[in-house]
């Protein structure tokens, strides 16, 4: 199997505290997986370690088919400032910031490709609208587009799908189906079951250990997730065990 992306013992944390400890895996080449896990379980952790904002306590992320300069990365978007005044095709231009290093080096080419992207996610009109003017759901569909333009053959979504309606929901997942069909390799932080089950072939649980691994069916069961959260309960408080639940 060519792997995207592979972990040897990886070990994340902040200040020395471990949020994914011992980590060894891959994920394949072109695949679409969701990572779940309970709240503290280390989800957001490990995709801040793919693309090198956190470096690794221990062990290492090796990249196969991609290189960490080729990837799109989509933060929660708590994480992200809304205050700056700056329009939806300034916002969705910046996808494009690899090519042509600043919003002035524009050309038509570029100014349609913008134009695409955003009518891709259903936001043709709201060009000129400030960020800080849209709902949620709108602001998610921007993001969207500015991934898009980034082309990257690996894409890392954090909670893509949090608070946002059901029409976008729908709007968003065709774009998540449109990166896998064309090979590209997707992963999801996500929280709601039924869209993993659905729409997402393969799972990796986390409960900063590895709970499970593999094609959804097998990885989401009422077993797994017990046992996830009995993991994750076994790291609160000092001291704790964080292996306790980990064999």
């Amino acid at each position: 199997m060519t792997y995207a992306l592979a972990f040897e013992k990886l070990t994340l944390g902040y200040d020395s505290h471990p949020a994914v400890h011992q980590l060894d895996g891959e994920v394949a080449d072109g695949s679409l997986t969701a990572i779940v896990g309970p709240n503290g379980a280390g989800k957001s952790t490990l995709l801040k370690g793919v693309t090198g904002v956190l470096r690794p306590l221990a062990g290492q992320v090796r990249f196969g088919t991609c290189a960490r300069s080729d990837i799109a990365y989509l933060p929660q978007q708590s994480d992200i400032d809304r205050s700056f005044p700056i329009t939806v095709v300034d916002l969705v231009a910046m996808g494009l910031w690899s090519e042509i290093g600043g919003l002035f080096g524009l050309r038509a080419a570029h100014r349609a490709r913008i134009d695409d992207a955003i009518s891709a996610v259903g936001l043709a009109g709201f060009e000129s609208r400030i960020i800080g003017s849209l709902s949620g759901g709108q602001f998610q569909r921007a993001l969207f587009a500015r991934l898009l333009l980034q082309n990257a053959q690996l894409v890392l979504l954090d909670e893509p799908f949090t608070a946002i309606d059901a029409k976008t929901l729908v709007d968003l997942l065709g774009v998540v189906r449109r990166w896998h069909g064309e090979g590209r390799t997707v992963i999801a932080v996500l929280h709601d079951a039924e869209v993993v089950r659905t729409h997402f072939p393969e799972t990796l649980m986390l409960a900063r250990d590895l709970v499970a691994h593999g094609p959804t069916a097998k990885v989401l069961t009422a077993a797994n997730q017990f046992r996830a959260r009995q993991m994750c309960e076994a790291c609160t408080g000092s001291p704790h065990d964080c292996g306790r639940y980990a064999s």
